[in-house]
């Protein structure tokens, strides 16, 4: 006979059992879940993908001059990064390779440089951050980029390889990052959304300089923090140099010295060091103001530094010191440190380029195919048909460049600079300057048009108006919708004035209608370029993207190209086929007239900020804030 009592027991123990399961599922399920939970807030998003990018067949970059900004040697070779790009040098200082930011390379400045061993890697490789792009990795043959979906993740100001298959990424606002091969992930909860200017040291013992907060030192988990409060000269970093128990950390007034992690003395103080080296038992410092320093390590606190080197070629940005060899980097060049004269001898010179600079404002072709290049900061350059560089006008006038106008009719080309319109002859020589004292209502002159026998300058303080009988100004006060005017557009005797408070429509000097975000389908009032397209007014937006007014005086939104886009100052121009805008961001918008789309061009651009166009005979030439390219032909653009 069944006993009843060992049943009962028997599904009391099961129905244990199959709850303790229940739970122990549960549990390990809610376990799994939270570490995913973490792995995923952890682990920053990004993908990798091979860097090989066809040419555009009918780009052609116009050289600039290279700005160095950092390198090591890999393989032998000298490599050196900087806005352009990374150039391989050999022994002899002769070139090997360049690869180029927009060309071979994505659309990027190189901020540093730096040679690893990442986890699961055979060799050594060349790793470069970026200034938008993330992180190159180089083998010698190939490339590829790991590229985190965050922005503020991909723009990476320092690097450093760590011996344990990590590197270090240090970027401008989000902090520090650990990449090793397979994961992004932060290095430290206290080194988040840190302004990171320079790394240095090893694994499990590392060194942060900071923009504004000091030196940070992460060391056993723990990581201490130094600012002016605790000895620190200044509370930006600008370089840092380790050896053994000592680190040295250089900023605008000074080195600081600390040992076995704590703060001990300030050195060469008032050297604004920007470099920073050790030499056996001397501190080498490079300074911004071209000087290269030695201070003894056994000099007292502000004593014994000894410039060996004054009027140095260049402010020294880095300090390579490879196979025993110190190297001394400056904007163009770099040079040996030689130990026994200390002395600089050029090992690698400057290249030679068209343009005087790559920062580029505006863009004008006059009718003899010469190409005026205006900058933010380095005044006119003037290129004949061939490319060269034939004149470079820069002056207290010719400095900061807003738009170069061309008249066809006159032979006269005309500068708007942020002092005074600057008036050139048909030989490229400088005529006249206007200025307040000749009738404008500003000197600083933002846009213009020429039209008949007039010309209408625009300026932060409204319009002027020039012509055989003198001129007048005309400004709010007259019913303008704003003073600043930053764009002019002209078609007979109309004149479109695009200002940072909406827009307003002038007939013979006379202002016919005003339009704003309140009154029309404009989003944004910040107007930044005008251009007559066939009947229509096309204009560009400082946020709002474009916009276009028809013959009947009625607005319409780009549904391709309306939305959150900066276009930027003047950087509108008209072919018979396509209408080109520059942006802020977002690379070159191209309009099709016939198709009647927008599409976005960003192949072989070095920059996606496109701050200036020109067209001229089938060409349209692109300027950037990293140099200029020139399109010939139809450009292939990918919807």
């Amino acid at each position: 006979m069944r006993n009843p009592l060992r049943g009962a027991v028997a599904a009391a123990i099961a129905g244990v059992i199959s709850l303790t399961a229940v739970l122990w599922w549960e549990t390990s399920h809610a376990v799994r879940q939270a570490r995913a939970r973490v792995e995923s807030e952890s682990t920053i998003r990004f993908t990798v993908q091979p860097v090989d990018r066809p040419l555009p067949a009918n780009l052609a970059p116009i050289a600039a001059p290279a700005i160095f900004r950092d390198a090591v040697m890999f393989h032998g070779h000298f490599y050196i990064a900087g806005p352009l790009g990374l150039t391989e040098y050999d022994a002899s200082g002769a070139v090997v390779r360049r690869l180029r930011a927009g060309l071979e390379l994505p659309p990027a400045a190189i901020t540093s440089l730096a040679v690893g061993v990442l986890a699961h890697a055979a060799e050594p490789e060349l790793m470069a951050g970026t200034a938008g792009e993330g992180l190159l990795v180089f083998d010698g043959r190939r490339m590829r980029q790991v590229r985190p979906d965050s922005a503020g993740h991909r723009t990476l100001t320092a690097t450093l390889a760590l011996g344990g298959g990590r590197v270090l990424l240090g970027t401008d606002r989000l902090g520090l990052f650990v990449y090793d091969g397979r994961q992004v992930t932060p290095a430290h909860p206290a080194l988040a959304n840190v302004p990171v200017t320079a790394l240095a040291g090893v694994e499990g013992d590392v060194w942060i300089g900071t923009r504004d907060r000091g030196v940070l030192h992460w060391r056993a988990g723990e990581v201490d923090r130094f600012d002016e409060s605790a000895g620190l000269p200044d509370a930006r970093v600008l370089s840092i140099a380790v050896g053994e128990d000592r680190a040295y950390v250089g900023t605008a007034v000074g080195v600081a010295e600390f040992r076995a992690g704590r703060y001990a003395r300030t050195l060469g103080s008032g050297l604004f060091a920007s470099a920073l080296a050790l030499r056996r038992d001397a501190l080498m410092v490079g300074t911004l103001d071209e000087t290269v320093a030695e201070i003894p390590l056994s000099a007292r606190s502000s004593r014994g530094v000894r410039p060996i080197v004054q009027n140095a070629p260049g402010a020294i940005q880095r300090f390579i010191d490879a196979d025993g060899v110190l190297y001394a980097l400056t904007e163009d060049a770099v040079y040996a440190v030689d130990d026994r004269t200390n002395r600089l001898r050029r090992v690698i010179g400057p290249d030679r380029a068209p343009l005087t600079d790559r920062n580029v404002s505006a863009l004008a072709v006059d009718k003899t195919g010469r190409l005026w290049v205006g900058y933010f900061d380095r005044g006119v350059d003037i290129l004949d048909p061939n490319g060269e560089r034939a004149a470079h006008v820069e002056n207290a006038r010719v400095f900061c460049v807003n738009r170069i106008v061309h008249d066809a009719n006159g032979g006269l080309t005309a500068v708007a600079t942020a002092n005074g319109l600057v008036l050139f002859d048909s030989g490229g020589h400088q005529k006249q300057v206007l200025g307040r004292a000749d009738g404008l209502i500003a000197d600083h002159v933002t846009d213009l048009v020429v039209h008949a026998d007039r010309i209408t300058v625009a300026t932060p303080a409204g319009l002027t108006f020039i012509d055989p009988d003198g001129s007048r100004s005309l400004y709010a006060f007259h019913g303008l919708v704003n003073n600043h005017v930053y764009a002019l557009g002209t078609s007979g005797t109309q004149v479109v004035a695009g200002t940072l408070g909406g827009i307003s429509v002038l007939d013979n000097g006379v202002i016919h209608a005003n339009y704003t975000a309140a009154n029309s389908v404009l989003t944004h009032n910040w107007t930044t370029a005008v251009a007559r397209v066939g009947d229509e007014w096309f204009v560009g937006t400082y946020g709002g993207g474009l916009f276009r007014l028809d013959a009947a005086g009625r607005w319409h939104p780009f549904a391709d190209a309306t939305g959150p886009i900066e276009i930027n100052p003047n950087a509108l121009a008209v072919t018979d086929t396509h209408v080109f805008a520059g942006t802020l961001s977002q690379g070159l918008l191209v309009y099709d007239r016939q198709a009647l789309r927008w599409t976005t061009f960003t192949a072989g651009l070095p920059s996606m900020n496109v701050t200036a166009l020109a067209a001229d005979r089938g060409s349209v030439y692109v300027g950037t804030d990293n140099g200029i390219v020139r399109l010939s032909g139809p450009p292939v653009v990918h919807p």
